[in-house]
């Protein structure tokens, strides 16, 4: 067993990613019933409750130095929510989260400027290009699709730099405080949208497995896997979410890539590795809600 401990943090990183995934799944099989604006709400609605009652933000006093930090935070993690949903309903998972990647991708390239960085933007563009539609009868629909991941990933982006200025101040509570901002901007749109439907059996129990699997759960776990690895190591190992998230959409969804979408993903996976991997030491793993 001493011989297996190092590889222990690992393990529980790769589950994290899994249980992710597996929420982003279920969450899929869920829309024809209230779309991807409610199965989002009960999401954030149920996370935000079961965070709150984890970490008891109400013990934290947000100051005047965390609070404008904070807000941005709570308000990109809320739109990443909605947008990687609306993306979800469009696309294959592996694609979504893929094309979300560029967000915490571009936050990791901007924080190194040595001349190898360019090599990760290049592969990241390219893996774009090759993920962009090129059949006349599914364009539109994948066209808005990309755009709600890339808007999905932009929000990423704003969540990694403002966590990490919240989080400075605020610690571990900054996701439960975030959590609740998000909420009250998601959960009264998504009540609005469909107030009958969220209320049904069919929904709230599945939701609520949605909101363990896919932030309950995996943030437990991720907080487990970053203590007791590199900051470098936690990001180049999360830059395998992509290909989990295409693994789920198989064996979950039945969602097979097609091979110019198999290797725009790898080259997201690769230029996500060495932009972590080149990355100033400082800058913060993505860790993805």
């Amino acid at each position: 067993m001493p011989r297996l401990r190092p590889f222990l943090p690992i393990g529980v990183l790769l589950l994290a990613m899994i249980s992710v995934q597996s929420g982003a799944s279920l969450a899929k099989t869920l829309f024809p019933i209230a779309g991807p604006t409610g199965i989002v709400t009960v999401r954030v609605g149920f996370g935000t409750v079961i965070l709150c009652l984890v970490l008891r933000p109400w013990r934290t006093r947000v100051t005047r130095e965390s609070f404008a930090p904070l807000v941005v935070y709570g308000v990109a993690l809320g739109l990443m929510n909605f947008l990687y949903y609306q993306a979800l309903e469009r696309l294959p998972l592996g694609v979504a989260v893929a094309v979300e990647f560029i967000g915490p991708l571009t936050v990791a390239v901007l924080s190194s400027r040595r001349p190898i960085d360019f090599l990760w933007i290049v592969l990241a563009v390219a893996g774009f290009v090759l993920l962009l539609p090129v059949l006349p009868q599914v364009r539109h629909a994948s066209v808005t699709g990309i755009l709600f991941a890339l808007g999905a990933g932009a929000c990423w982006g704003l969540y990694i730099v403002f966590g990490q200025k919240a989080g400075h101040h605020l610690g571990t509570q900054t996701v439960a405080l975030g959590s609740i901002i998000s909420a009250v901007l998601i959960v009264p749109a998504g009540l609005l949208h469909a107030p009958s439907v969220l209320f049904s059996r069919a929904v709230l129990l599945p939701g609520l497995a949605v909101a363990v699997l896919s932030t309950a759960l995996p943030y437990t776990l991720e907080m487990t896997a970053l203590t007791r690895l590199p900051t470098r190591t936690f990001g180049v190992l999360m830059s395998l979410e992509p290909a989990v998230g295409a693994l789920a959409g198989l064996v979950f969804l039945d969602e097979t890539l097609s091979l110019s979408q198999c290797s725009a993903i790898s080259l997201v996976i690769l230029a996500s590795i060495g932009a972590t991997a080149t990355a100033h030491e400082r800058m913060p793993a993505p860790v993805p809600d």
